[in-house]
């Protein structure tokens, strides 16, 4: 069977997704979108960087984004749950061959930088700088209300091997699709650390790549509303999937591209997933309701297109199955 009991002892704690840097080509053109459009808060700007938080947040930031000819992702990060932690991820991640490195990262204190088995980027770290929490300053308020980052989207072109590597940290499977058949085969993974359905989710398709950063807002109005905004002021084009209600997750949901195609999804009401028992939910490839509760398939464009990482080449997918698109 691909899918196995979670480990409930893995070799480091990693408490949560954190933070993802991505690189834009007009950090003006950036900001407008990101801030005055979205809402998110800036916590820095400097010429070559503008560091991002939503208002819920006390670390200095949960989006990153640098100045870069070609919209690439440089890193995926996630916070662990103390700097001994570190030491057992740079322990763990030198025997196996792995790259390791502690590089000097603004507003962050140590941190690892390594990569998955596919050479996707990966930063780990216990501290960060912290920033005024903005949850009660409700004139902080703007564009889609985000309170926090939720998690991070990937593709990958081998998901079962995803999913062991990251079952082996730790990761806990809340639900997947799978193939039919005789021989069913893993298409898409969803895994928590955090205790909701998701911090890291990997589908089928040429990669590695980021499909999404996902952020998290405090009701299916905010998500409306920021349609109406974003409809009204300019960036009608920038959304390409919904408002509507994933079946998996059930989230509802809203996915946006920035001006360099980097897509965010907005994202509210998924579910607990603290107990240490819970059995993952089991999905068919070709069920309409997978995808959205209402039945409504995705656009093409969502299943082919993601940013690459820097320097990381992509892959063909493992698997030809293909799910249901729109038309």
């Amino acid at each position: 069977m691909p899918v196995r009991p979670p480990n409930h002892a893995p070799p480091f704690n990693i408490v949560r997704a954190s933070h993802a840097e991505l690189g834009v080509r007009d950090l003006g053109a950036s900001r407008a979108f990101y801030v005055d459009c979205l809402g998110f808060l800036a916590s820095t700007e400097t010429s070559d960087a503008l560091h991002l938080r939503a208002v819920e947040e006390r670390n200095h930031h949960s989006l990153v984004l640098t100045k870069a000819t070609e919209p690439t992702v440089r890193a995926l990060a996630f916070k662990v749950a103390s700097d001994e932690d570190l030491d057992k991820a740079e322990h763990w991640f030198k025997r196996r061959n792995y790259p390791v490195s502690f590089p000097d990262i603004p507003h962050q204190g140590r941190t690892l930088r390594t990569a998955d088995p596919f050479g996707m980027p990966l930063d780990f770290y216990f501290k960060m700088d912290q920033s005024e929490r903005m949850l009660q300053k409700y004139a902080a308020y703007k564009g889609a209300r985000i309170q926090r980052i939720d998690h991070l989207n990937c593709f990958t072109p081998d998901v079962q091997a995803s999913y062991d590597f990251y079952g082996d940290l730790g990761f806990r499977l809340t639900e997947y699709t799978e193939t039919e058949g005789a021989d069913p085969k893993l298409w898409a993974v969803w895994m928590h650390r955090k205790g909701n359905v998701h911090d890291l989710a990997f589908t089928n398709g040429a990669g590695p790549r980021l499909h999404h950063v996902g952020v998290w807002t405090p009701s299916a109005s905010d998500i409306i509303h920021i349609c109406d905004v974003m409809a009204t002021c300019g960036y009608l084009p920038n959304m390409e999937r919904g408002p509507g209600r994933h079946g998996i997750s059930n989230a509802f949901f809203l996915y946006v591209r920035d001006p360099d195609g980097h897509r965010i999804e907005l994202f509210t009401s998924d579910y607990l997933t603290v107990d240490p028992d819970l059995e993952p939910i089991r999905w068919t490839l070709t069920d309409p309701q997978r995808q959205t509760l209402w039945g409504q398939p995705a656009p093409k464009s969502w299943f082919e297109e993601g940013s690459t990482f820097a320097g990381v080449p992509v892959r063909a997918p493992a698997l030809a199955a293909q799910p249901i698109v729109a038309r």
